[in-house]
C-alpha cells in the first residue's frame, strides 16, 4: 500500500491510544558509526553471549581465537587487546579489500586470512588483528543494544572500499555517478586522498575544488589509473523517494563538503554555486550539527526519516575518536525511547521508530566471514567486508539473532517498503538485495516498554560538555 505522510498518520495508532496494532513505522532513525567489524569491537559480546562461527538462533557470529594469516606461523593469529580509541588505523580501500580477502581463484571465494598487508599508519604489529578492550566497559552500550534487540550475523557493507563510497549506498543505494554506470558495474571505489595543488583538506562532493577527484573500479574490480572523475554524482537517491511522497526527512553531518555528507555529492541536491550547495532540497534537509537531532527530538520535530552521522570525535573511526562513540549512540537511542513528544495520532516516538545502528566500512580490522559476490556486473564491486548491524523498536525481540544475509541495500529496502514506496524503486543496490530487514520486527507484538541504554558519559545536548564539529581522517 502506497501511503502519503498525511495518510500515514492517520493510519498509525499506538497500542497505549486506543489499543489497535500499527501498521507501519512512522520514523526510521539510521544511526551509522565507523571503521569497524563485528570480530573486532564485538568481542566482549562472548564474555556473556554464546559465540560461534557456525551460529544458530541464539548464536552471535563472533570468531575469538584463531585468526587466520597467511604471514603467522601455522597460519593463524591470538588477537589481542587494543583500545577503541586507538591511535592507529589500518588502510581500508579497494587495494586493501583486494589483500584481506585474499581471493581463491579456483573457488571464488575470500580465504579472509590477509588482514595487515595494506598501508597501517602508526600501526604496532599484527595492529589489523586486535579486538577492542572493553575493560573499561567502553562499548556497554553496544553490547546492550545487541543484547536487547536485534542482531544482524550477516550484514556486509554494500562496496568493497571507504566511507565516502559507503555513504553513498546508504543514502543511494549507489556510489555510481550515474544510473548507467551502476547497472554496468562501475563505481566509485575510493575517497579522494590528498593533492598538494589544493593544500591538505579534501573538500568532497559537488562543492570540491576543480582539481578534486575520485577513483572509478570497473566491473571486473580494476582500478585503472586514469579512470577517474570529479566527486559529484547525478541520480535519484532515498531523500527524492521520500520527497516525492510528501514524507519528511533529514540528514545530520558534521559539515558541508564532508566525505561522509552523501546529499553534497548529488548534484540536484546540492545546485553547487560559489562553492555551496543552495539546492532547496538540500537546505530543506541537510543540518550541518549531528547534536541538532537531539534538539530536533527535544522540540518534537523529529523527520520520518534521519540519517545521523557522528562529528569525528563521536565516531568509532581511530585515530580520531574519543571513546565517546558508543555513548553518543545511546544518547540518540535514549532521546528517542524517553521523549515525550507523541505524533499527530498520539503515538510516543519510541512506540512509532524503528532504529538502525551500522557502521559504514571495516576499517581493516580483521573479520573471519568472507562476503558472498553477485554475478557481474555490479556484483565485481558490490559485496564488501562484514560489519556490525543492530536494529531497535519496541517490537523487536529481546536477543533477536538474525542469520539472513543483509547489506546497505537491505537498510534502503527496508525505508522504501515502510514508507509504501516500491521496494527496488532506484534500481541500484534496493533492487539487487534479497532482504528488506522485516525479520526484525513483528508490529502485531505488545509494545516493549523501553529501557536506556547505559552509557558511561552524556556529554551531548543541555548540560554537556561543549565541544568543536570534527570531519572524519580523510580515509
Amino acid at each position: 500500500m502506497k501511503l502519503a505522510g498525511t495518510a500515514m498518520l492517520a493510519l498509525y495508532v499506538s497500542i497505549g491510544a486506543t489499543g489497535a496494532q500499527p501498521t507501519n513505522f512512522e520514523h526510521v532513525v539510521v544511526i551509522v558509526q565507523e571503521n569497524r567489524t563485528p570480530d573486532n569491537l564485538f568481542y566482549a559480546l562472548c564474555n556473556t553471549q554464546h559465540c560461534s562461527t557456525q551460529p544458530d538462533s541464539k548464536t552471535y557470529n563472533i570468531q575469538t581465537t584463531n585468526w587466520l594469516d597467511k604471514d603467522a606461523q601455522g597460519g593463524v593469529i591470538q588477537p589481542t587487546p587494543a583500545p577503541l580509541a586507538s591511535n592507529f588505523g589500518a588502510g581500508h580501500g579497494h587495494p586493501a579489500f583486494v589483500i584481506m580477502c585474499d581471493l581463491n581463484p579456483q573457488t571464488h571465494n575470500c580465504r579472509m586470512d590477509g588482514a595487515g598487508g595494506d598501508t597501517c599508519r602508526n600501526c604496532p604489529p599484527n595492529a589489523e588483528f586486535t579486538y577492542v578492550d572493553n575493560s573499561q566497559h567502553v562499548v556497554d552500550p553496544y553490547l546492550f543494544l545487541a543484547t536487547n534487540y536485534g542482531w544482524a550475523n550477516y550484514m556486509f557493507q554494500t562496496n568493497q572500499g571507504p566511507s565516502f563510497p559507503a555513504h553513498q549506498f546508504l543514502f543511494g543505494a549507489t556510489s555510481a555517478p550515474n544510473p548507467s554506470d551502476d547497472h554496468r558495474g562501475t563505481f566509485d571505489a575510493e575517497n579522494m586522498g590528498n593533492s598538494p595543488k589544493v593544500g591538505a583538506k579534501n573538500i568532497y562532493g559537488c562543492i570540491a575544488q576543480p582539481e578534486r577527484s575520485v577513483q572509478l573500479i570497473d566491473a571486473n574490480g580494476q582500478e585503472k589509473k586514469n579512470n577517474r572523475i570529479y566527486p559529484c554524482f547525478e541520480h535519484k537517491t532515498l531523500g527524492d523517494l521520500l520527497d516525492r511522497k510528501s514524507f519528511t526527512w533529514r540528514y545530520y553531518t558534521p559539515g558541508a563538503g564532508d566525505l561522509w555528507s552523501a546529499p553534497d555529492a548529488i548534484r540536484h541536491i546540492c545546485k553547487p554555486v560559489g562553492g555551496r550547495c543552495t539546492g532547496a532540497l538540500w537546505r530543506n534537509n541537510v543540518a550541518l550539527n549531528p547534536v541538532a537531532v537531539l534538539q530536533d527530538l527535544r522540540s518534537c520535530q523529529l523527520r520520518n526519516v534521519s540519517w545521523v552521522i557522528p562529528s569525528g570525535q563521536f565516531s568509532d573511526h581511530p585515530r580520531i575518536d574519543t571513546n565517546l562513540g558508543p555513548s553518543w549512540v545511546a544518547a540518540v537511542i535514549n532521546s528517542i525511547g524517553g521523549s515525550p513528544c507523541r505524533n499527530a495520532d498520539g503515538s510516543s516516538y519510541w512506540d512509532s521508530t524503528a532504529i538502525i545502528v551500522t557502521w559504514d566500512d571495516w576499517g581493516g580490522w580483521y573479520d573471519h566471514e568472507p562476503p558472498k559476490f553477485l554475478p557481474y556486473p555490479e556484483g565485481g564491486y558490490q559485496y564488501g567486508f562484514r560489519v556490525p548491524m543492530i536494529f531497535a523498536s519496541a517490537y523487536t525481540p529481546k536477543g533477536y539473532i538474525n542469520n539472513e544475509r543483509q547489506d546497505f541495500g537491505s537498510v534502503v529496502r527496508f525505508i522504501e517498503f515502510n514508507f509504501g514506496i516500491p521496494m527496488g524503486k532506484l534500481t541500484f543496490a534496493d533492487a539487487r538485495s534479497p532482504r528488506n530487514l522485516g525479520q526484525f520486527y513483528d508490529l502485531s507484538r505488545t509494545a516493549r516498554k523501553f529501557q536506556p541504554v547505559p552509557a558511561l558519559v552524556f556529554p551531548f545536548g543541555p548540560g554537556g560538555a561543549k565541544f568543536k564539529l570534527e570531519a572524519p581522517d580523510d580515509d
